[in-house]
């Protein structure tokens, strides 16, 4: 007689809603999978995501296991010739986010246990692939897209369990690392604004990146320095205004959306499928 093949039930958090609110959505829909979840730390995430994590495993009952990279940013900068990390070069996600993930499940993989991972990728977001399996023995499901659950019902679902959104997206779209280069010019003036210290230690990559020859500024176009000029400040602040005014005066009330405020996604007519990345922002 076979022996029974052992599976394991993952489910990433990353800090952000969508993630959340599937592991709310699994935790009272699929309560007899022992789900493990996870969080890869990297050392640079925001304040009111850590507290955002404590919240989330007071509902969930169980603790979400923190993964933290072997070798912390510094150290893969230093490898990588202190090139900043971009959108076509992302050793940031290889290295602090998939590397930690691969390194937990690999032996039990290799020794022919099923892992199963769950992936928060909406139903609103069809162009998007999320994390893609990379050995035979993972299987990847998408619960949240295959259920018909939309941004309206994971905020919703967030606020059912009494844990709300996480506190960053007041001013910030997105989750994953406080210089993530992801982030839209007027994010890069509310993290100085909000959290001046995280804000400081971007711009000091940065000039180091400059000094060792690298050609990425965190944000396309301008360092630091230069967009948090007061006038250039100004500027930001005052075309977002515009731009928001806009969208808002031509936007039409869907009552199956709900009240939804725009994300500064939103805003900027980006598309969240290709504004971020799945790993860290979900």
């Amino acid at each position: 007689m076979r022996a029974a093949v052992r599976e394991r039930h993952i489910l990433g958090i990353s800090g952000g809603r969508d993630s959340a609110a599937l592991a709310v959505h699994m935790r009272q829909n699929r309560p007899e999978l022992d789900l493990e979840y996870f969080f890869t730390d990297t050392g640079k995430e925001l304040e009111e995501v850590y507290s955002f994590l404590d919240k989330l495993e007071g509902f969930l009952g169980k603790p979400i296991i923190r993964l933290n990279p072997d070798r912390d940013f510094d150290f893969w900068l230093k490898e990588y010739n202190h090139f900043l990390p971009s959108p076509k070069t992302r050793w940031c996600t290889r290295q602090l986010k998939l590397r930690p993930l691969e390194q937990w499940l690999r032996s039990d993989l290799d020794a022919g246990v099923v892992v199963h991972s769950y992936v928060a990728i909406r139903a609103d977001e069809q162009s998007r692939e999320g994390y893609q399996a990379t050995h035979a023995n993972m299987r990847v499901h998408f619960p949240l897209r295959d259920e018909g659950i939309n941004r309206a019902r994971v905020i919703e679902t967030l606020e059912s369990a009494g844990l709300g959104e996480p506190e960053y997206y007041r001013w910030r779209t997105r989750s994953g690392c406080t210089f993530c280069f992801f982030q839209q010019k007027i994010e890069w003036v509310r993290l100085m604004r909000e959290h001046p210290q995280s804000f400081d230690e971007a711009k000091g990559y940065e000039k180091t990146a400059r000094d060792h020859g690298s050609p990425f500024t965190w944000s396309q176009g301008e360092n630091l320095d230069e967009l948090s000029a007061p006038a250039r400040v100004e500027e930001i602040e005052r075309e977002f205004e515009q731009r928001r005014a806009r969208l808002l005066a031509r936007r039409r009330v869907n009552p199956l959306a709900g009240n939804q405020a725009p994300t500064v996604d939103d805003v900027y007519g980006i598309d969240e499928a290709s504004a971020g990345c799945v790993i860290c922002h979900k």
